[in-house]
């Protein structure tokens, strides 16, 4: 099994009219109404009859949808789906969701996207049901012993849409979340920091990535302390702190953006074992890293306008005669000293070396990545994320950023009275506090200590990297969660008004 998936997408082609000539050369068809249409509304479309005696047996209600095979020689299967106007981007990508699961399952070789009268959004219907058929058609790393050959893949997606659809962005956003989602899924045995190493090597030759990678020697004479400590328990020595640049290629920088990501490889919880449930997964505990990956891969395909370093904290959180304990006290690269407390938050002793290497690039804006507490899981379930910012001002344009892509987040408090709840009689700050109310916040806390205050920065505390079922669009455990929401934000015309400010 390859460390990185292959890097085909279906072809995305725009298209006209979906007369029934045309639906006649697909193999599913899928179809947005409003909850309320009346079914003869549909008698001038493509097939119409057909889909007017189906809304007439079979209305869905919003969010739903229902399917009828087409009497055509290739036995097209329409898929119907309600969505009422206003809809949300979550509920568009919801009900995309929903679609896409019902037209997959016939196993189409090619796949038309439409929306049946005139809508204020319909261009962001299209782009969910195309998001969701990218996500949808994607597979993910198995290992099964061979068997029957696989069933034909997607190939052609018409998009009945306007100008307002950007295909590349759509096709950019689509192989960035199927990367995250890939390389969260691979098994530890896989994916340990040797062949991760290996594959950004891969992946900066291919893309024209810079690649620096800090490992431990280098990190030592560096004095990044915290991150050793987290890596001190592994079998072996290859732990390290990856940087990725990328700068525009066909216009000038507007200044450097700063990706951090988490990843923890694999996470026994050290020393303050983890038991088995909470142990089982913990492969996933790298998705940080993964989504920071991928929005790098992103801006880079999308030629945004400004540089961006990509810091990937690499290592696992082991069981083992040097691993770390509570009570020791360590020393980060920015000077700041840390009283272990529990060895299972490994991933804020991780982030601060690498968040503090990161501010010294002086970027605009830092934005971190990672799957950090259970404290945010408890607080919002898995349907959103945290996010926390030095800068209040931001918070909006946060949130905003999660309402327009559909990956929606909700920001926590950020107020520094928090800080006495981090206090140490013997170093600069407790890694964490004994008992675990308001972790995530904690969490923040603690990670602002290694942010300089003249660098503006966002700490996304990714609740939503899996979820039993999928979320959204998205029909696997494993998520992908983070892209999207980093790539509205970062596009974002208005995001330099903001950091200047």
């Amino acid at each position: 099994m390859p460390l990185l998936p292959a890097p085909s997408l279906p072809v995305l082609r725009r298209a006209g009219a979906a007369t029934t000539q045309r639906v006649a050369q697909l193999d599913a068809f899928c179809l947005v109404v409003p909850p309320d249409i009346e079914p003869a509304a549909l008698r001038g479309a493509a097939h119409g009859d057909v889909l007017t005696a189906l809304l007439r047996r079979e209305r869905p209600a919003a969010g739903k949808c229902v399917a009828v095979t087409l009497p055509n020689a290739r036995q097209t299967l329409a898929v119907v789906g309600a969505l009422a106007a206003g809809a949300s981007a979550f509920e568009r990508l919801s009900l995309a969701g929903e679609m896409l699961r019902v037209a997959l399952a016939r196993q189409p070789h090619r796949l038309a996207l439409a929306v049946a009268g005139a809508r204020d959004d319909r261009d962001a219907v299209v782009e969910a049901l195309a998001a969701a058929a990218l996500s949808q058609s994607f597979a993910l790393p198995a290992f099964r012993a061979p068997g029957p050959a696989a069933a034909r893949a997607l190939r052609e997606i018409d998009l009945h849409a306007g100008a307002g659809l950007d295909v590349a962005r759509l096709r950019a956003g689509a192989a960035a979340a199927n990367l995250a989602r890939w390389l969260t899924a691979l098994p530890p045995n896989v994916l340990d920091a040797a062949a991760y190493r290996r594959a950004l090597t891969g992946l900066a030759r291919d893309t024209g990535l810079e690649l620096q990678w800090l490992g431990e020697p280098a990190l030592r004479r560096l004095g990044a302390g915290a991150f050793l400590a987290v890596a001190a328990g592994n079998a072996s020595r290859d732990a390290g702190i990856a940087r990725l640049t990328w700068k525009p290629r066909k216009r000038a920088s507007q200044g450097r953006i700063a990706l951090v990501g988490k990843g923890i490889l694999f996470d026994t919880g050290g020393t303050n074992l983890k038991p088995h449930r909470s142990m089982l997964d913990m492969h996933t505990d790298m998705a940080g890293s993964a989504v920071a990956l991928g929005v790098l891969l992103a801006l880079a395909e999308l030629d945004a306008p400004f540089e961006v370093d990509c810091w990937l904290a690499i290592t696992e959180n082991r069981i083992g005669p040097l691993a770390y304990k509570p009570q020791d006290v360590v020393r980060a690269c920015n000077g700041t000293t840390i009283q272990v407390i529990h060895t299972d938050a490994e991933g804020r002793m991780a982030l601060a070396d690498t968040l503090a290497l990161a501010a010294r690039r002086a970027p605009r804006l830092m934005l971190d990545f990672a799957t950090l507490t259970g404290a945010c899981v408890h607080a919002l379930t898995e349907r959103k994320s945290g996010v926390f910012t030095n800068r209040a001002r931001l918070e909006p344009l946060l949130e905003a950023a999660g309402h327009q892509s559909g990956e929606r987040v909700v920001c926590f408090p950020m107020d520094a009275d928090y800080d006495t709840d981090l206090q140490s009689k013997v170093a600069d700050v407790l890694q964490c506090a004994v008992d675990g109310k308001g972790d995530h916040i904690l969490a923040a806390r603690f990670l602002s200590r290694f942010v300089p205050p003249d660098v503006a920065w966002a700490h996304v505390d990714l609740a939503s990297a899996t979820r039993s079922g999928g979320l959204a669009h998205v029909a696997t455990d494993i998520t992908g969660f983070g892209v999207r929401w980093a790539l509205e934000l970062l596009l974002e015309p208005s995001l330099a008004r903001h950091l200047e400010a």
